[in-house]
């Protein structure tokens, strides 16, 4: 039996601009990494469940965000239409998510995901090929970072997907996640897949993924930081 491909579903918004979202089926997994490279905010491994979510195909692309926020709203120090979104904080992905659900009538559609989430869908969700990078194991075929970089970020989708067909999980540039940060995932953390929100505003939040400066070990799947 052949496992079918990942349902993709695009949205449009009322300018004609269109985005891809990709299916991301639930299920269980061991979040965290006991590698001799994992660090200890890393740890401990636990178990998560998850239900059925979707995830861009693609990090925020500066096209996207210019068609939701306005033409003349781009905060990124590296231009291109198709290069990643950034210098933007928490807040400003806030907004953007709002502004998204607003523009499509659909509340509370589109928020961003919980690091548990982000994680799940980085190790290629149920289709895992446990591989140390999101999608593999050599990481110059996958993503953009301090070796390849050329210190600078790079268009998306020009790396290898993952199992998913996510691009750019690995490298190119960090990405935000809802949750807020703890040194590690004693507390415990949710073993639901929901964001691990506990703290008064303000705290910091969770980046994923590496960047293009990056050295590889902060681009694997597990690794987690905070802005």
């Amino acid at each position: 039996m052949t496992a079918t491909n990942p349902a993709v579903y695009t949205e449009t918004l009322p300018n004609g601009f269109s985005f891809e979202m990709v299916e991301v089926k639930g299920g269980d997994f061991e979040m965290g990494s006991n590698d001799k490279e994992a660090f200890d905010w890393e740890k401990p491994v636990h178990k998560v469940s998850l239900s059925t979510f979707f995830m861009g195909r693609y990090p925020v692309t500066q096209d996207l965000w210019k068609a939701v926020m306005g033409i003349d709203n781009n905060p990124s120090f590296f231009r291109g239409d198709r290069r990643p979104v950034e210098q933007v904080s928490w807040h400003d992905a806030q907004l953007f998510v709002s502004k998204l659900n607003d523009l499509l009538g659909k509340p509370s559609a589109y928020c961003l995901p919980s690091e548990a989430e982000w994680e799940y869908a980085a190790r290629g969700g149920a289709r895992s090929g446990n591989f140390k990078y999101a999608g593999g194991n050599k990481l110059s075929e996958l993503g953009w970072f301090d070796d390849n970089g050329h210190g600078e970020t790079k268009s998306v989708g020009l790396k290898l997907p993952n199992e998913l067909g996510l691009y750019d999980m690995s490298g190119n540039v960090w990405e935000w996640c809802e949750d807020q940060w703890h040194d590690d995932y004693n507390g415990p953390a949710p073993t639901d897949g929901s964001a691990w929100v506990d703290r008064e505003e303000g705290s910091n939040r969770v980046i994923r993924g590496g960047s293009w400066y990056d050295y590889a070990q902060y681009c694997r799947p597990t690794i987690r930081d905070y802005n």
